[in-house]
């Protein structure tokens, strides 16, 4: 196993660029995670939903990892997104594939099937005895059709001592704040909403799986950090400056919108991959009008 990590702060859930023929843009690629690391973020997710691994082969998707593992050149952890609503097919995954590079796994909980809570349990019972890396359970209910609720949760965080986190995006500040009242100790809370983390830390989480930070990593991660040792009226500061830039990068599509902004800054194009399209003219045109 990898040395154990702190995933506390900022993780930044990295795009995947494509150029103009729909191919994978490894020198974009290595721009961004250079953008990245020198805004001094905490660690990078690779083969994240915004990474558009969906839409990736195979193949791809092994060359992606290859090409960040040596564009990070060691300087930054990196966390692997490993999901999947076949249990045994993601096991037999863990199993037999070489995760040398990585410090742990994202897994989304089992999307279309729509589990019981006690099938989500099961299916992250088999993935703790499965995995060689710590997981962070990865909860968003908006592209999964069904909740983890706090309560399994907090089963899984006290019964596997290798399940570390969750990624929280349900959108429900009351459920996170029950996670956080109950978890054990050293159990991470991480927003999965990039406008909800000021709250969310206000609260007691522990930093965030950004989208935003792809763009602004220095402000986000700066917001992140000043929140967590509770210097609130500067986070509250970072927070509004970018309030509306991320509002609008999730109204027509992510990562589209993301992709807008670092095709202005000249990091990657905007290029993504049906089913996704751009967002339309008129959230680009107020995106490349705010963005700085």
């Amino acid at each position: 196993m990898e040395q154990a990590i702190n995933f506390t702060g900022t993780g930044v859930a990295i795009v995947t660029p494509f150029t103009n023929k729909g191919a994978v843009d490894f020198p974009a690629l290595t721009k961004l995670v250079d953008h990245i690391i020198k805004g001094r973020v905490e660690y990078i997710v690779v083969l994240g939903t915004t990474g558009e691994t969906a839409t990736l082969s195979k193949e791809e998707k092994q060359l992606v990892i290859a090409h960040i593992i040596k564009a990070t050149k060691n300087r930054i952890p990196l966390v692997l997104g490993v999901g999947g609503n076949n249990t045994a097919e993601l096991v037999e995954q863990l199993k037999k594939d070489d995760l040398t590079g990585f410090s742990a796994i994202l897994s989304v909980s089992p999307y279309y099937n729509k589990p019981s809570q006690e099938g989500i349990y099961q299916h992250y019972k088999a993935i703790a005895k499965a995995s060689s890396l710590p997981i962070i359970l990865y909860n968003v209910p908006g592209r999964t059709a069904s909740n983890i609720a706090w309560d399994t949760t907090i089963r899984l965080a006290k019964e596997f001592k290798n399940i570390i986190a969750i990624k929280e995006a349900s959108g429900n500040i009351e459920q996170c704040m029950k996670i956080i009242k109950y978890r054990p100790d050293n159990f991470l809370i991480i927003s999965g909403d990039d406008n909800l983390t000021l709250p969310l830390i206000a609260s007691g989480a522990d930093g965030v799986i950004s989208v935003v930070a792809n763009a602004y990593p220095q402000d986000f991660s700066d917001m992140v950090r000043h929140a967590l040792v509770h210097d609130f009226e500067m986070a509250q500061k970072l927070h509004y400056k970018l309030m509306e830039i991320t509002e609008q990068l999730f109204a027509d599509g992510n990562p589209g919108g993301v992709k807008v902004v670092l095709a202005k800054k000249k990091i990657t194009q905007t290029f993504v991959r049906l089913p996704l399209v751009e967002p339309n003219d008129k959230v680009k045109a107020t995106l490349k009008k705010i963005a700085y």
